[in-house]
């Protein structure tokens, strides 16, 4: 039986996992069907809208889970022994849940511009795989140094390198693998084909464990410096 503060943490990451795919989905939804923009006006809005809702989701409830909302932070958390396997196995399952659960509402939002809950992306983007070995390299090292460091802006912090890097990397960013599985059962700009979705998701894995290893090579057994300034 789960205890009733795994409950809070895996809810936490249902909630947290959704809303993150509602806000990269929606906003290429709401800027390229309803408004009408063009492709590097909803480019521009989608990373604002993921870094804006990013932000606050971490703050909401890094709290209580930890605030992943991604496989590869729970498993190079495993990796960092921060969690347990069975705890990470479950996240595992909720993100993925949540994802899902984001394309379909967000899909009700728009009901009358998509009329489905789910139709499979045909959007190709084998143009862009190494796109995501840089995309979660940087995230995954950016979190386990924050961490390390014992930030205080976590969110901030977080919410501005995926907004930053979702205009900055050939991919866009997902860097996520749930994100990447909920993005497949999109018709919308923001979709992914599943057979491209595959491959983003390996080279997720190889970018967040070339983060791992950087981390521990060089940075793990490092003296942060508490001071702050000059």
């Amino acid at each position: 039986m789960i205890k009733r503060t795994s409950r809070g943490e895996l809810f936490a990451e249902f909630l947290g996992s959704m809303f993150l795919v509602m806000a990269a989905v929606s906003s290429m939804i709401f800027f390229t069907y309803v408004l009408e923009s063009n492709k590097s006006i909803a480019i521009l809005a989608n990373a604002l809208s993921v870094a804006f809702v990013l932000c606050a989701l971490i703050e909401m409830f890094g709290s209580v889970s930890g605030a992943h909302f991604n496989p590869v932070v729970t498993l190079v958390m495993l990796l960092d022994k921060k969690i347990n396997a069975g705890k990470a196995a479950l996240f595992l399952l909720v993100q993925t849940a949540g994802g899902i659960t984001g394309t379909a509402l967000t899909h009700l939002m728009f009901w009358d511009e998509k009329g489905v809950l789910f139709s499979v992306s045909e959007n190709v983007r084998s143009h862009a795989y190494f796109g995501e070995v840089i995309g979660t390299f940087i995230l995954i090292l950016a979190i386990l140094m924050l961490v390390k460091g014992k930030s205080t802006h976590v969110p901030m912090m977080v919410g501005f390198l995926v907004g930053g890097q979702l205009m900055a990397t050939s991919s866009t960013m997902f860097a996520n693998p749930q994100v990447t599985i909920a993005r497949m059962l999109t018709s919308s700009t923001s979709g992914i084909r599943p057979m491209d979705a595959l491959v983003f998701i390996v080279m997720q894995v190889i970018g967040a464990l070339l983060a791992y290893a950087v981390y521990r090579f060089a940075f793990s057994k490092v003296q942060i410096n508490e001071e702050k300034g000059g």
